[in-house]
């Protein structure tokens, strides 16, 4: 699958276990996405380019490495809202933007009701957080909007992916990397991924 990148690391794949486990409680379920987003974020930013600089240590002086782009995190409302505070503590000087989308049942396509983008790109790299990339309408609809905008790199982040999800996704837009830390079966008939872990909002904020 080009341009999806699914961890092998066995940290997350431990944490990842734990996560789907129907008998994780809210707070735990809470604590692992936060871990979860931090080790997928090293991984996603493997390509973030750098510049030379010289520091004073207290032994003399050093050339080093500094990051040279800035990065933008959004995240779709609402349960992209548990990966922002990891990508965060990995990545501290970042700037946060937020899109409201929410999946019609019936027909589980996108609807935007929330979106607070400043009036032009700040940032030369967006990571998409989203836990899910289940049918793949959100994702795709949000990269929509990040494009139209004018950022010109764009990555997906998220914990779990359907087939359906990143076909839909690599289909609309292929030069988007999708990193996550498993590919699942399938979508079940209301589009939830298979064998997933149930409603990621819900379980972070206990309202399943």
């Amino acid at each position: 699958m080009q341009q999806v990148y699914i961890s092998n690391h066995p940290l997350v794949q431990h944490k990842l276990t734990m996560l789907r486990d129907k008998n994780t409680d809210h707070r735990a379920f809470r604590d692992l996405v936060y871990e979860l987003a931090l080790l997928l974020c090293y991984e996603a930013t493997q390509d973030l380019k750098t510049e030379t600089v010289t520091v004073e240590t207290p032994m003399g002086t050093a050339k080093g490495q500094k990051a040279k782009e800035t990065i933008g995190l959004v995240p779709i409302l609402r349960a992209g809202l548990g990966l922002v505070d990891g990508v965060m503590e990995l990545l501290p000087n970042v700037q946060v933007w937020h899109i409201g989308l929410y999946r019609d049942e019936k027909t589980l396509r996108p609807v935007q009701y929330y979106n607070k983008l400043p009036t032009a790109p700040t940032v030369q790299i967006c990571l998409v957080l989203d836990p899910m990339l289940a049918t793949g309408g959100s994702a795709v609809a949000t990269v929509d909007i990040l494009k139209n905008w004018g950022v010109e790199r764009i990555k997906y982040l998220g914990l779990l992916a359907a087939p359906e999800g990143i076909e839909k996704l690599t289909t609309a837009h292929p030069d988007v990397p999708i990193h996550v830390a498993a590919v699942d079966e399938r979508l079940n008939e209301i589009g939830f991924i298979v064998p997933g872990l149930g409603d990621a909002g819900d379980r972070q904020f206990g309202t399943g």
